[in-house]
């Protein structure tokens, strides 16, 4: 017998659902006889690689861990005191295995389908109570990106609320931390908004050209200012004052809120979340409740379901980009749901209490520190700090010579001012850690420690009696009940079973993409060796990282066939604007400022005009035709009559309609032509990898969803990353960081750390390596056979609305549903249906209203395709019950969906349909039954009145009570 040794453990085959044998059954359903021919009528000729990607061999899960463990080993994990607004922290392990490590929690998508989000949204609610109370305001959005930007989002929202049309200056105080200012700087300049950078102690209030003003508290070098006064005086003068802020500081300190503060923003990392050399983490802005109907980001809100009882939801303006487009005040999409979720669920599991008590052991340290080095000599100059000390050395050769003996001991210390050193302590820090600071001053300076460091039993804090904490906060039952680990542990389970995951079943979210995120790829993201490391470490110590960054531009640039690549922009919106940034940084050194027009198909993703306009571009609407593409004729007219002022084009591909326009290069072509460039939006690359690439079509730059095509999870709407690749004209223009030198560039950062969101880099960077060349191409094949595969199935139930020339479909379809309004059925209603079939809905009217855009991915099996088939085509049965008059057209089994355990368990049934069908659709779902745990909710009742925070149960079942019957029914 012979005997062919060859890989037995191909990564590939675990990554595409359908194995040999169902590939063949699904291309003999859609009528071709191989893949190659599927994609020969479905990829247009022109825009097809003429070569397969250089990209390194596959690797099997084995020899990719084997390998990465040596490139992380070159990271050096120092003891960081830089602060900056990253500090070390403890993620309990509670937290760490049942969440962060959990893909119940990260493969779910963003809640829009609220009744089967419910766990994840109950977190985000006390996150957002966690930041209410904490800041001292009445009101705080589900996270933002990161510190800088969300700095940078006030700096909008109150700009536009300015009732003095004409000012058109920011006052910035020195010492906001370096990064927020760079990223200040970046978002102001496109809108004409000067930054007055100054002392806020001597900041003149009364220039009639200052709109607001940015604080930061405690301020960058330590110090803890008493703010009252500068914001009283700025409000006299009808300014808005954002102050930016340290959570954990909050605990001790009197909030912002109670000095008049406007808005408060900061970073939440040091409430649980790794540093992981800059991101990702939760950004988060308060403000007062008079803001509510502008705060930028994701609100999570309160309402009631159909029977009355609680529910949660996201309010009103969360995608207000995609409502109001180019005249949206900001072009968020994204947030960072997971990472919020993380320093909400640390903030439950501490309580009040203990969260305090880290915060006073800091304090502690910190002044045990301070007294220490003056038994030394040395000066500090902070006379109120929290955790941060600022020191004066004697000379620039002293301050090279600690740096020198402190790095040798594995100290990380912030230099500046060429004789200044500035140490923050942290939570991780203990009394030895003080003591080994201590040390490396001693032999410096050349003198001895004379008595052992040990903590005092209690030490007087350093700020006055006014800068002294007095209101409560976390006071709520969920903050001050789960602190067992077993109850922990309980509660975070109810959540997690409350809501709808890639574990339970596939999400087929049109442009979403909703993939394996395989465990592989996850493994490294906790390791210390990614996740200890400070971004403002020396370089020198993040080697492993370096290497990451290196490999994984020069593969997306492969990918892309593009000459450069920034990691920077942590989210496709930031890569969006980092991208027009680049064209306008071109346009702007060749002189042509006034090239400001971005011509945007009607079809496009509604953060493409936001962020056009954020750019300080104009708008120009471009025609649809009929089969949903890119009206050429319209095209050439508008980029003819705009041909002095055109700076770019902003076009998906494939379209949003899930079609290869065949047009594309002549676009691009006409765009050029006029003196344009092409901004190529990469939200559907899951179609290009492999088979064709942004430069081929003629993109100029483009950004890519690593949370999409490259297998980043969805967390349940963040994080993210939308690092940008461009042509080599462009690459001067890529955003660089004040703080650290990126391969020398210079231009403007667009998010805190200076490879935005670095420690789930290495999860894509995992992908790549274990699928190499063919396997990345083969995943585009099969995303493209799977999406066809439901289009031959569902077709003759649901018309599918746009298609290429040869009637295939790309990686996802649009499904029409509007014939059924003439039922009284809507598509909300077959989302909802879904619900209990056991499936998440596809994304829902959009691009079109009223319709379904469905993305099946190459994770999905063919039985996991044929289950969805099987929901959509039975669902398509129930309207037709009610467009044949054989069920009521508002009491069926679809207005009423979904239906809940309770729901059903009722004495006496009533309804016209029995609970079987209402719960048990098909036998899959009796076999694995995923019960909703709301009813459908009332979205308007909650954005009429919008709580947003955690409310005792007993006084909103009160207050409800007498508003809403027990089975009020569907809400219509």
């Amino acid at each position: 017998m012979l005997l062919k040794p060859k890989p037995a453990d191909v990564f590939v085959d675990r990554h595409n659902g359908p194995d040999d044998m169902a590939v063949a059954e699904m291309l003999r359903t859609i009528g071709v006889e191989s893949i190659d021919q599927l994609i020969d009528q479905t990829v247009p000729a022109a825009i097809r690689l003429k070569k397969p990607l250089n990209l390194p061999a596959a690797l099997t899960e084995r020899a990719f861990l084997a390998k990465f463990k040596k490139i992380a080993g070159q990271n050096k994990l120092f003891k960081n005191y830089i602060g900056l607004g990253y500090h070390d922290t403890q993620l309990p392990a509670v937290i760490q295995r049942n969440i962060l490590e959990n893909p119940g929690w990260y493969t779910a998508y963003t809640p829009y389908q609220a009744e089967i989000a419910q766990g994840r949204l109950e977190a985000l609610i006390n996150y957002q109570t966690m930041v209410i109370d904490l800041t001292g305001l009445e009101i705080a959005n589900a996270s933002l990106l990161d510190e800088g930007t969300a700095a940078a989002e006030t700096l909008h929202m109150f700009h536009s609320l300015s009732k003095k049309k004409s000012a058109t200056k920011y006052f910035v105080s020195e010492l906001v931390l370096p990064q927020t200012i760079d990223v200040l700087r970046t978002r102001a300049t496109p809108l004409g908004i000067e930054l007055v950078i100054g002392d806020h102690r001597t900041a003149d209030l009364t220039d009639e050209s200052l709109f607001g003003a940015i604080l930061q508290y405690p301020a960058a070098d330590g110090q803890v200012f008493d703010y009252s006064d500068f914001i009283s005086k700025a409000h006299e003068q009808g300014q808005f004052v954002t102050v930016a802020t340290d959570l954990l500081a909050l605990t001790l300190l009197t909030p912002p809120g109670e000095m008049g503060a406007d808005a408060c923003v900061g970073n939440s990392q040091r409430f649980g979340v790794p540093m992981g050399y800059g991101g990702p983490h939760a950004g988060f802005l308060a403000t007062k409740d008079q803001f509510k109907r502008v705060i930028p980001g994701r609100i999570i809100g309160q309402s009631i379901d159909a029977a009355g009882n609680k529910a949660y939801r996201m309010a009103l303006q969360t995608r207000e980009q995609h409502i109001r487009r180019e005249k949206a005040t900001s072009n968020i999409c994204t947030a960072q749901v997971l990472l919020s979720v993380l320093a909400g669920m640390y903030a439950v599991y501490h309580g009040p209490q203990r969260i305090r008590q880290f915060a006073t052991n800091i304090h502690a340290l910190a002044r045990t520190l301070e007294m220490a080095l003056h038994g030394l000599g040395v000066e500090q100059t902070n006379e109120f700090y929290f955790d941060t000390l600022n020191l004066r050395l004697e000379s620039a050769e002293l301050q090279q010579a600690l740096r020198k003996e402190a790095e040798a001991a594995g100290i990380n210390f912030r230099y500046f001012d060429t004789v200044r050193v500035g140490i923050s302590l942290h939570q991780n820090t203990e009394i030895e850690d003080v003591a080994a600071i201590v040390d490396v001053f001693a032999k410096v300076l050349g003198k001895e420690v004379q008595d052992a460091l040990a903590l005092p039993a209690e030490v007087e804090a350093t700020w006055t009696e006014n800068l002294i904490r007095t209101s409560d906060y976390l006071t709520h039952p969920i903050f001050n009940t789960h602190h067992s680990e077993h109850e922990m542990l309980r509660y975070m389970k109810q959540l997690e079973n409350k809501d709808l995951s890639l574990a339970h079943s596939m999400i087929s979210l049109g442009s979403c993409t909703m993939k394996l995120n395989a465990t592989a790829e996850m493994i490294p993201v906790t390791w210390p060796e990614i996740g200890g490391l400070h971004p403002f470490a020396p370089r020198e110590q993040a080697q492993g990282y370096a290497e990451i960054f290196k490999d994984l531009e020069q593969w997306l640039c492969e990918v892309t066939g593009f000459a450069a690549v920034s990691l920077q922009p942590n989210s496709g919106a930031q890569g969006e604007y980092a991208g027009l940034l680049a064209i306008k940084g071109y346009h702007d050194a060749r002189g042509d400022q006034h090239r400001n027009v971005a011509l945007i198909p009607a079809s496009a993703h509604g953060t493409n005009p936001a962020s056009a306009v954020m750019a300080g571009m104009t708008v120009v609407v471009v025609k649809s035709t009929e089969d949903g593409n890119i009206d050429v004729v319209d095209l050439k007219a508008k980029a003819a009559q705009y041909a002095d002022t055109l700076s770019c084009l902003m076009v998906t591909y494939p379209s949003t309609h899930g079609v290869y326009e065949e047009t594309i290069i002549d676009i691009c072509q006409t765009i050029h032509n006029h003196g344009g460039r092409v901004y190529m939006d990469g939200a559907n690359m899951n179609a290009q990898v492999g088979l064709t690439s942004p430069a081929t079509i003629g993109a100029d730059v483009c950004h890519l969803n690593l949370h999409k095509t490259f297998c980043i999870p969805h967390g349940g709407g963040g994080p993210g990353v939308g690092p940008i690749g461009v042509v080599a004209d462009l690459a001067p223009y890529l955003p660089g960081h004040v703080l650290v030198d990126a391969d020398g560039r210079t231009f403007g950062a667009v998010t805190s750390a200076p490879w935005g969101s670095a420690s789930i880099l290495p999860i894509s960077y995992a992908y790549i390596n274990m699928m190499g060349g063919e396997g990345l191409t083969q995943a585009t094949r099969i995303a493209i056979l799977n999406a066809n595969y439901i289009k031959a199935k569902l077709e003759e139930h649901y018309p599918v609305l746009y298609t290429g020339s040869n009637g295939r479909c790309a990686h996802e379809m649009i499904l029409d549903c509007r014939q059924f309004k003439k039922a009284g059925i809507e598509v909300e209603d077959i989302a909802k249906r879904l619900m209990d079939y056991g499936f998440h809905a596809p994304t829902v009217s959009f691009p079109v209203a009223g319709t379904l855009m469905v993305e099946p991915t190459e994770s999905e099996s063919k039985e996991e395709l044929d289950r969805f088939i099987e929901a959509m085509i039975a669902i398509r049965m129930e309207v037709a019950e009610v467009e044949a008059g054989r069920a009521d057209a508002k009491d069926n089994v679809l207005k009423h969906a979904p239906h809940t355990a309770a729901t059903v368990l009722v004495h006496e049934w009533t309804r016209p349909y029995s609970r079987e069908q209402a719960v048990y659709p098909t036998e899959y779902a009796r076999m694995f039954k995923f019960w909703p745990t709301v009813s459908r909710i009332d979205s308007a009742y909650g954005d009429r009145n919008l709580i947003c925070a955690c409310t005792p149960i007993e006084q909103y079942v009160d207050a409800e009570e007498q508003l809403v019957p027990t089975d009020k029914g569907p809400s219509y």
